[in-house]
């Protein structure tokens, strides 16, 4: 059931859908909630129209076919810090969901490209989630993630090993010729 946002609560007076959804990321500034942002962007920046789908064992689907998986970071949380938080992305091999089967009983990696979004500002006061250029964008293949073989994987490794980085109106040209090379 996809939703615009205006339906009501049937038995709660006046609230919505849109309500609902204030409550659950009124802060983008959030581990979970920056994930999805940075999840929607590079929806957006391939022009995918495909909904995604929570079990999926990527993130989001291009019109192509093409699987990508999102990670995202931050120097920043939204708590006060004492100092940057480190850059570290998960690389980690996932078990895929199948309907009527399962998890799998191997875990694999299940995308064509791994893209790494990284959100830049240093200071709170500048932080602004919705500002793309605040964001950086790295893309990798299936196979140098593979190569890697480990769980984790910190920003010089990102850099090392990932073509990169661009902003918000070349990553969708960058997830598609990773992807071409991706095999």
């Amino acid at each position: 059931m996809y939703l615009t946002g205006d339906e009501p609560f049937i038995g709660v007076d006046g609230k919505s859908v849109a309500d609902f959804w204030r409550y659950c990321v009124p802060n983008l500034m959030t581990n979970t909630s920056r994930g999805l942002l940075a999840q929607f962007l590079v929806h957006t920046a391939l022009g995918s129209t495909t909904q995604p789908d929570e079990w999926d064992c990527y993130d989001v689907a291009g019109e192509d076919g093409l699987r990508v998986e999102v990670k995202a970071s931050a120097y920043l949380q939204s708590w006060e810090q004492r100092e940057l938080s480190w850059i570290s992305f998960s690389v980690d091999k996932r078990r895929p969901w199948t309907d009527g089967i399962g998890f799998a009983d191997e875990a694999t990696y299940n995308a064509d490209v791994y893209v790494f979004a990284l959100h830049t500002a240093i200071r709170h006061a500048e932080y602004d989630p919705l500002v793309v250029s605040q964001w950086e964008f790295y893309a990798a293949s299936r196979a140098a993630i593979a190569d890697l073989n480990q769980k984790s994987a910190g920003l010089a490794t990102v850099r090392r090993i990932a073509q990169g980085p661009v902003g918000f109106d070349d990553l969708g040209d960058l997830i598609r010729s990773v992807g071409a090379t991706a095999g």
